[in-house]
């Protein structure tokens, strides 16, 4: 039996040359020499939009105590592996964050309209745990928010957590066989085991524009919204102190495409600066039937789901096998995407099956759902001028997908101004305004939703190096590229867990699912240490090297080179050995899942060390 696709609409045949040759032109007009050198941190004179603008720091004494775990980054991955631990028995647990509370993305990111962008019931997790319901399909930012406080208290998680409080030092003792960890807030305590989950999108960068500091108005990075400067709430209460407010916001990614409406609504005049247009497919929000839900909610109902939107999703490897029909739960962007790669692959005579028919098959998908995407900007955008620069002529994977019901539809607003770069960006800030194709813009307040850093250096990212038994320090283990076991476990290194995407998952989409797949295994590994008596655990070099040799040998960089410039393809420059190892599990998502539990349920852990 195929592949449902009689929800898939049919799209017109293309002159793939053509297109191809169009997707170059605009690749090409967008690469620079300078990759990921062209963005700058929050530091220096920028170091104010880094400050945290929801609650003041609380004075407290230093703490140099011992607990068992401690977790650094109060987020899902911390979250997750609090709730593990907790279940398993470990009670003496502590959680780390520079944020005022738990959230990791959620604490800092309190845009207007922002939201999930993969369906809640999977995006959240420990919804079966905790007895919580989202109330949309994809939930907005303080309910999610909200539920990262309600794991926090359902686990008992607060009571040794240390909230506005950065790591400067984490070092092995191995006499103790116990990590001694500095901060910023003069403590100095220890654990025995350690974990670190920074997130993959956790520290904000500017766009490295000449005269940002010339410009007199006022300005801030979109993660750290000024509620004070333009009214309103997170809760989306009209922002009533921009309606005489000009706005320019520099960006038209994920961050952009939630807040552009909110701003289109609000301020007096706003100008959205493109440099590349974003793929903006259909999200169809909607809120989540309570009786619905109860008729899903059998027990287990939210691994299956995990599972069953990751094997939908994965339509771009081929799995499962032509034949085997799987239900689509989720039923999103994502799946949809998947199960159209998928019914073009399962589409092709087995004695006729070739990796290049295969190739040809997921184009041509992403071929019939990108003519979708640019022939719904005509639909929705009235004005053709403006509609023309608003499509993406480049593959729907070379970057992240966006989903929305009322971006696109900002546009159509009398006080709301596309200005394309043509590819260029912004040319500079001056004193009144922003600087693009030659004509300056004056404007009272410019945002930057210019993202966060991806695949930099982990130990810049994470603000401090890890020195390991024999002096070992990560930023010299990873000095040529990651070096992991399952992504998680370095050598040298023990009783620590890096909790991360590449080297494991990775292109699961939807993130907190390998988070929490990751909680379980610390958890698992953990409990079979204390249990055994053993003061350390950690990856030998035999299979920390089995699995680069791995990664080289059969994984495949994600971003292609012919791919437009961003965060996927390292901004389009050389893919050196460090990129090489940036990947995920070869055979996907689904099977490092299947894999990673059976390892770990089998309780010999292989490849680690317990003595």
């Amino acid at each position: 039996m195929s592949a449902d696709t009689s929800a898939l609409p049919f799209v017109a045949p293309v002159d793939k040359d053509s297109l191809r040759r169009k997707y170059a032109e605009e690749r090409d007009k967008r690469l620079r020499p300078d990759g990921l050198d062209q963005y700058v941190r929050l530091t220096g004179r920028f170091a104010h939009f880094a400050e945290d603008p929801h609650q003041p720091v609380v004075e407290r004494e230093p703490v140099t105590d011992h607990v068992t775990f401690a977790f650094i980054g109060g987020g899902f991955a911390g979250l997750t592996a609090g709730a593990r631990l907790k279940e398993a028995g470990i009670d003496d647990i502590r959680i780390i964050d520079k944020a005022g509370d738990f959230g990791g993305a959620w604490y800092w990111n309190r845009y207007p309209g922002v939201m999930c962008d993969t369906a809640s019931l999977i995006y959240m997790p420990l919804l079966e745990e905790t007895g919580y319901v989202p109330t949309e399909k994809y939930a907005h930012g303080p309910e999610i928010l909200e539920h990262c406080r309600r794991i926090g208290r359902h686990y008992s998680l607060y009571e040794k957590a240390l909230f506005h409080t950065g790591v400067t030092e984490l070092v092995w003792d191995e006499d103790a066989a116990r990590w001694i960890i500095s901060t910023d807030r003069g403590d100095r305590f220890t654990a025995q085991f350690a974990g670190m989950g920074i997130g993959p999108l956790n520290v904000p960068k500017l766009p490295g524009i000449p005269g940002m500091d010339e410009f007199a108005g006022h300005s801030f990075h979109s993660s750290r919204w000024d509620y004070a400067y333009t009214g309103g709430d997170p809760a989306g209460a009209p922002m009533e102190k921009l309606r005489d407010k000009k706005v320019a916001i520099i960006g038209t990614g994920a961050t952009s495409l939630q807040c552009v409406p909110a701003l289109a609504r609000d301020a007096q005049e706003l100008y959205v600066i493109q440099r590349t247009p974003t793929a903006v497919d259909v999200r169809g929000n909607g809120p989540i039937d309570p009786e619905w839900h109860r008729s899903i909610a059998t027990p287990g109902w939210q691994k299956r789901w995990l599972a069953n939107f990751t094997l939908n999703w994965e339509g771009f490897t081929g799995q499962p096998p032509a034949g085997v029909e799987v239900e689509d739960l989720v039923q999103d962007g994502w799946t949809e995407l998947g199960r159209r790669m998928r019914a073009n692959i399962t589409a092709i005579p087995p004695e006729e099956f070739s990796v290049e028919r295969m190739m040809a098959a997921v184009e041509e998908a992403d071929i019939a759902k990108m003519e979708q995407i640019r022939g719904r900007v005509d639909d929705v955008v009235t004005d053709p001028e403006t509609a023309a620069k608003l499509k993406p002529w480049y593959p729907q994977l070379c970057k992240r997908p966006g989903f929305h019901d009322e971006y696109l539809q900002a546009f159509n607003r009398h006080n709301t101004h596309l200005i394309d770069t043509d590819g260029k960006g912004v040319e500079r800030l001056t004193e009144r305004g922003v600087v693009a194709g030659g004509v300056e813009y004056e404007v009272d307040c410019v945002i930057y939703a210019s993202g966060f850093e991806y695949a930099t250096d982990y130990t810049q990212r994470a603000g401090f190096d890890v020195t390991g038994r024999d002096g070992v320090t990560l930023s010299k283990a990873w000095a040529d590229g990651m070096r992991t076991l399952h992504g998680m476990h370095v050598h040298g290194l023990p009783n620590l867990f890096i909790v991360q995407l590449l080297q494991g998952a990775f292109l699961g989409s939807n993130v907190p699912h390998g988070f929490a797949e990751s909680a379980q295994t610390i958890a698992a590994i953990v409990c079979h240490a204390v249990a055994e008596g053993a003061r350390a655990v950690e990856v030998t070099d035999e299979a920390q090297t089995g699995w680069v040799e791995m990664l080289l040998r059969d994984g495949v960089p994600f971003g292609r080179p012919d791919c437009t410039p961003g965060y996927y393809n390292n901004e389009g420059q050389e893919i050196g050995l460090a990129e090489r190892l940036n990947v995920g599990y070869p055979l996907g998502a689904t099977a490092f899942f299947g894999m990673i539990d059976d390892w770990r349920t089998s309780g010999e852990f292989e490849g680690l060390a317990f003595r």
